[in-house]
């Protein structure tokens, strides 16, 4: 969506300017996408079993340029048998925010397709112009999977992102689990059953159910699978439909994959490098085998190119002098690296990582040269030092250079650095958190401005208060007080 052809938009404008002419002059001002809100919101989806909700701000561009298709596919899907309904709800509107969160909204436009009075709730994934949004959600409105009766059903149905169930009869355990999978990833894949194997590719007709087969356009095209234990299927259908090596570059037939492979639960081992550079194929052949070779143990391998990579480099906090490197990143964000790599040193740096010997890289910027303003400077490599060891009462912002919220904190907090510019025991201080990991458990930021405190005494809280000096100020002075309270009562004792 955020790579719209300006050809494509100025004619969705024109398209859009011709139907609301039209709807004027006839008279016709019907809206098909029905209005929610917190009062309605409830009530409305209860009383369908499928609904499709889009969650907007007013000033989202991207919404903007969703809103014509969006009624457009609503006027469509209104003639469907039986109606599909399609709703949007201002997220931005404070009485409506609570609904924002409920359902994990956390950025413009974002679908939601809700099932049986809203007690299943899966993510839209389907296109954003009006014949693929009817399209995607006709089939999703539809059964989980669709039985293949034919040669003719399965030559149009088999195709990348596609899976088959082969049963001898559309009953039992097996097949019950193989449509618990469909109905849960549904908005992912598409899901297909028979009871006859030659309505499989080249007929065949040797292969004997119960067995799952998923389609893919890479590595071995298809693979099979008897496990109909739901979490082994939903375990397998994730790790089969992503390469074996997914490929990072600037073609975007690959960017579904890396998505993709971002996306999974897998531990990511990514291989950055110039692929353009003439020696590279042993480094690709020698990653390949070890992805090969730890296939199936939790694992996942990308192969970036250099120039597709710009981002991956900034948000690890690497530089393209150290390619060829190796990052592996774990899912609670603890990162392992080894730069300037050679074809011979991937194969015993997995094996090391693996065994444990590899100690985490943690990203920070360059301790800085000069401290001197009132709100101290604290990187990764100094947090310890200044925040932990400090033996200070320590007011710390994590903060995004971008955040507008940050940017009108700042000088408030200058405030009140300089009005504790005098006391020793006391230290207002910021941290970059786009710029440098935060591997204290003890801190919890999930958004920006965050602001901790750490009394000289060790105890950490949040602050939630409202962003003034004068309340900073209270609660920095409320935690000294309560330090100062325990330690005489310690003294006591």
């Amino acid at each position: 969506m955020g790579r719209i052809v300006s050809v494509w938009l100025a004619f969705a404008v024109i398209a859009c300017s011709l139907t609301a002419i039209s709807a004027e002059e006839s008279g016709e001002s019907k809206e098909f996408v029905l209005t929610l809100d917190q009062s309605n919101f409830t009530d409305t989806v209860s009383k369908h079993d499928f609904i499709v909700v889009e969650f907007y701000a007013p000033w989202c561009g991207h919404c903007k340029n969703l809103a014509p298709e969006y009624e457009k596919a609503a006027s469509m899907l209104s003639k469907h048998d039986p109606p599909i309904l399609l709703a949007k709800v201002d997220a931005n509107e404070e009485s409506n925010k609570d609904l924002a969160s409920e359902y994990e909204v956390r950025g413009f436009p974002t679908l939601k397709i809700l099932r049986n009075g809203g007690k299943n709730v899966q993510e839209y994934k389907g296109p954003r112009e009006a014949d693929g949004i009817v399209e995607y959600l006709k089939k999703q409105s539809g059964p989980a999977s669709a039985e293949m009766k034919s040669a003719e059903d399965a030559s149009s149905f088999i195709d990348e992102k596609k899976i088959v169930g082969v049963f001898p009869k559309f009953s039992g355990q097996e097949f019950d689990n193989y449509m618990a999978l469909a109905e849960k990833l549904r908005s992912d894949y598409e899901f297909g059953h028979t009871l006859d194997a030659k309505y499989l590719p080249r007929g065949e007709s040797s292969v004997t159910g119960p067995v799952v087969r998923l389609f893919k356009p890479f590595d071995e095209l298809f693979v099979d699978f008897k496990d109909f234990n739901v979490e082994a299927l939903e375990k397998f259908v994730e790790e089969s439909s992503i390469p074996l090596v997914t490929l990072f570059n600037n073609d975007p037939s690959n960017h579904p994959f890396v998505i993709k492979f971002y996306n999974s639960p897998l531990v990511k081992a990514m291989l950055f490098a110039n692929l353009s550079n003439e020696g590279v194929d042993s480094l690709k052949s020698k990653f390949r085998e070890v992805a090969e070779q730890y296939k199936g143990q939790g694992i996942g391998f990308l192969l970036g190119d250099l120039e597709a990579s710009q981002a991956a480099f900034q948000y690890f906090g690497v530089q393209e002098s150290q390619v060829p490197l190796i990052i592996i990143l774990e899912n609670d964000g603890k990162k392992y690296l080894k730069p300037y790599l050679e074809a011979d040193h991937i194969a015993p740096w997995v094996k090391d990582y693996k065994e444990g010997k590899v100690p985490p890289y943690v990203k920070s910027e360059p301790i800085p040269v000069e401290n001197n303003e009132p709100v101290k400077v604290v990187v990764a490599d100094t947090l310890d030092d200044m925040v932990f060891k400090s033996g200070k009462n320590v007011l710390l912002e994590f903060y995004a250079p971008w955040c507008g919220h940050c940017q009108k904190l700042a000088p408030i907090l200058e405030e009140v650095a300089v009005h504790y510019e005098n006391d020793a025991k006391v230290l207002i201080a910021k941290l970059d958190a786009t710029a440098n990991d935060i591997v204290d458990p003890n801190f919890d930021v999930r958004g920006y401005p965050t602001v901790y405190f750490r009394s000289a005494d060790g105890n950490i809280s949040a602050y939630e208060g409202e962003r003034t000096k004068e309340d900073i100020i209270d609660f920095i002075e409320k935690n000294r007080e309560k330090t100062a309270h325990q330690e005489a009562l310690k003294d006591e004792l």
